[in-house]
């Protein structure tokens, strides 16, 4: 009888479930009872090996293999492990063996929000967890309720201090880009890192962000009526993007449009970039210098002077523009870096060939060691001559990534800062922003808008979305199957706490000429830094270091964001802002 009862309840969820999600139903307003679409998310970010361990809010029917089941109160702590390419689950001293997967899943509860807690993490996980097995680690894909998916995401973001305003806006956005992804063919529809949207554990304390989400619950942003793809990043530099600008084959929504965004440049929270290069010559980066030096001497009026760091020196620079912009108007996404600049030089002096050794010649009867006959010509001494004028020269310079980078004007690593130029009495003035790929709203923009000109969340939206149409999606709450009062008897278990991944061992025994220790302290306590095989964010993840994880800084790299580090066991780059120098 409970597995019939559970059928039919199954079969109602599903078709409910999907009738939320099919296109017509999904725009029209929906019945208040009616619940909210379900998301899968890959946790990825917990970084599992092969064990986790689990506190359970509300109870949970655990099921594996065909037809394994058990009902586990609210409050049990349980811990799963691999062993031999099987999933085995420890509760109340018990051991059993699950298999190659194992479905936890939430019962009905009296609990403000059912979930689960994972440790050492915060916070609540309010939904249903698979755990599978794959490359010998544990897959967790979690499946929610896309408003509790939310209160995960908001609050990180944007944060719970931004205008409530904003918040809204960031709320419609990432509902809007969740459901947009939502795939029933593939094994999960999102995973919790910026690859996607952040989503971490819920806080009951992120009391603005729930009130985001409440008051907009269930609206989508829409384009040419269906879902649109809601991109949005932290600052946009000034101007927006286009998503074929960004994304290969990327289709241009007509809810996109390059555009000037003065909200996001008079926000002072924009991370913005500055370089100034004196119009004397004096005081220019080294990296710079070496960018100027080697497009001069690759001039044919440079052949008779010495192509030496020591050989050069920039007298004056004159002028500096921007040009040939990497998309047509109105992109200011520029690419070249024009210069004008006198330069000094040196010449060669003529060669000097060092006088042959003097041969000692013996008085008689005196025993004197024979000379070695000399092997080899004497080596000709090359002499430098004064500075001299050597011309006025208009380069024009690639600005990514050299001239950005050599400037330490790269914010983000992706190549893609709006920079502009202005002249100052003494110099021109460089300035760089764009956190992120630029394209739909920026966070920092909505901000601004919500806080300095009290911009409405649908203002907001309008003015980042052009074109764009509300809808009203079903947003009600998941509808939980009732525990088995008979199985509901079985008392929680002891805690089983879990401590952190232990931290590699560094030594520093001898640590070589220029080398440095450092610690990742720029991270929060939950978080993790990406460890990447070259010195940029779209570089390949190694691995993930914990917080306190001591290393090796061996050297900086040509993006002075950038450090090349290592410990006894892995070696990559990581950005240098989050270490500390020890």
């Amino acid at each position: 009888m409970r597995f019939r009862i559970r059928t039919a309840l199954s079969l109602l969820l599903c078709v409910l479930l999907c009738a939320a999600l099919l296109p017509a139903p999904v725009f029209a307003e929906a019945a208040a009872a009616a619940p909210a679409p379900n998301v899968r998310v890959l946790l990825r970010r917990l970084n599992l090996t092969d064990r986790i361990d689990l506190k359970l809010t509300g109870p949970y029917q655990a099921a594996w293999g065909k037809d394994s089941r058990m009902l586990l109160p609210s409050g049990s702590e349980i811990a799963l492990q691999i062993r031999q390419d099987r999933l085995i689950l420890f509760y109340q001293g018990a051991s059993l063996d699950c298999g190659a997967s194992l479905t936890l899943s939430r019962e009905r509860s009296s609990a403000a929000l059912p979930g689960l807690t994972i440790a050492p993490w915060e916070g609540i996980y309010p939904g249903d967890l698979s755990l599978t097995i794959s490359g010998g680690q544990l897959q967790p894909v979690l499946t929610l309720n896309v408003e509790d998916y939310l209160l995960g995401v908001v609050p990180y973001e944007m944060s719970d201090d931004f205008p409530l305003e904003a918040l809204k806006a960031q709320a419609v956005c990432a509902r809007t880009y969740a459901l947009s992804r939502v795939d029933a063919k593939k094994a999960y529809d999102l995973v919790d890192t910026t690859n996607d949207q952040v989503f971490r554990p819920i806080l009951t304390s992120r009391a603005r962000t729930a009130q985001a989400v409440s008051e907009t619950a269930g609206l989508v942003v829409t384009s040419s009526g269906a879902l649109a793809n809601c991109y949005y990043s932290a600052s946009n530099g000034g101007q927006t993007e286009l998503p074929a600008h960004v994304w290969s084959g990327a289709e241009s929504a007509t809810c996109y449009a390059i555009m000037e965004d003065p909200y996001d440049l008079e926000n002072p929270e924009s991370i913005l970039k500055k370089a100034t290069l004196r119009k004397d010559g004096t005081k220019i980066p080294e990296d710079f210098l070496s960018l100027l030096r080697e497009a001069v001497f690759a001039q044919p009026e440079m052949k008779d002077f010495a192509p030496l760091p020591e050989a050069f020196r920039v007298e004056e620079i004159s002028s500096i523009a921007l040009s040939q912009p990497r998309f047509p108007e109105p992109s200011r996404l520029m690419t070249r870096l024009e210069i004008k600049i006198a330069v000094s030089s040196r010449k060669y002096l003529p060669v000097e060939t060092p006088e042959p050794a003097l041969t000692y010649e013996a008085e008689e009867g005196e025993s004197v060691s024979p000379s070695p006959a000399p092997t080899s010509t004497p080596e000709p001494i090359l002499r430098l001559g004064d500075f001299e004028p050597a011309g006025l020269f208009t380069l024009s310079l690639p600005l990514f990534p050299q001239a950005v980078r050599a400037l330490g004007l790269s914010i983000y690593g992706a190549d893609n800062e709006i920079i502009t130029v202005s002249e100052e009495k003494d110099g021109f003035l460089l300035t760089s922003g764009r956190y992120g790929h630029g394209v739909g709203m920026s966070q920092r923009g909505a901000q601004w808008m919500a806080a300095k000109y009290g911009k409405s969340f649908q203002e907001i939206l309008e003015f980042y979305y052009p074109g764009m149409a509300l809808k009203k999606a079903a947003s009600g709450a998941a509808l939980l199957p009732t525990p088995d009062p008979l199985l509901a008897e079985t008392p929680g278990p002891a805690a089983t706490p879990t401590p952190r991944p232990t931290l590699m061992p560094v030594s520093t025994a001898e640590i070589p000429e220029g080398a440095w220790l450092a610690s990742v302290e720029g991270i929060e306590d939950d978080s993790s830094l990406n460890l990447r095989a070259e010195p940029s964010a779209a570089g390949e993840i190694l691995m993930r270091l914990y917080k306190h994880q001591l290393l090796l800084v061996l050297e900086e790299c040509e993006d002075p964001s950038w450090v090349h580090v290592k410990t006894d066991s892995a070696e990559g780059y990581v950005m240098v802002s989050f270490l500390e120098k020890k």
